[in-house]
């Protein structure tokens, strides 16, 4: 009796299935957290939204944190925050393009990484998503949470952009101090 091809696969010690169902088990991964970042950043933007009046500080931590709703045309903590109107398609195009990048990166990496490199991309393209859902409904991210000493106050920022600044510096310290495969998990 012939067995069938799928059968054969199934069952053969040196299968591709394994390998398929681990890198299913990794892109779930990095999906579910960045679901988890999206639903974390749009939750928080809508109490700010709800709560705070624009440009108007509440103080957490005196001279030290506040919440400032700020609508941010530019970039991640203010970074061409003055573009002109007629230009933001610009900032818009730059996101998309840095997601992109960002996803190319990610089918490089995941292959071969483990929890730390998913966990990195997952914040990453949680935070990513979040901020383009901000800039699809309103042409600008909403921002809150405002740090600062003194005079000097820090770009406003939100939640994906805590966790794209996370995500980014776990896949850097990775990259650098990850000495061999074998010390993926």
């Amino acid at each position: 009796m012939r067995r069938s091809a799928s059968a054969a696969c199934r069952s053969s010690p040196g299968s591709v299935v394994p390998a398929i169902r681990a890198d299913r088990a990794r892109l779930a991964r990095v999906v579910t957290l960045a679901a988890v970042i999206v639903v974390l950043d749009q939750i928080t933007k809508l109490i700010a939204l709800s709560r705070l009046i624009l440009g108007t500080p509440v103080t957490l931590v005196d001279g030290f944190l506040a919440l400032t709703l700020v609508m941010n045309p530019g970039l991640a903590f203010g970074l061409l925050a003055g573009i002109p109107a007629s230009w933001r398609w610009v900032v818009g195009l730059l996101s998309l393009v840095a997601l992109v990048v960002l996803l190319r990166v990610a089918l490089r990496i995941l292959p071969s990484g483990g929890w730390r490199e998913q966990s990195a991309i997952g914040l990453i393209f949680g935070g990513a998503v979040g901020n383009l859902i901000d800039r699809t409904r309103f042409g600008a991210v909403v921002d809150f949470v405002d740090v600062y000493v003194r005079d000097w106050h820090w770009p406003a920022f939100n939640v994906a952009d805590s966790a794209i600044t996370v995500g980014v510096a776990a896949l850097a310290l990775v990259v650098v101090f990850e000495r061999s495969p074998s010390a993926r998990a």
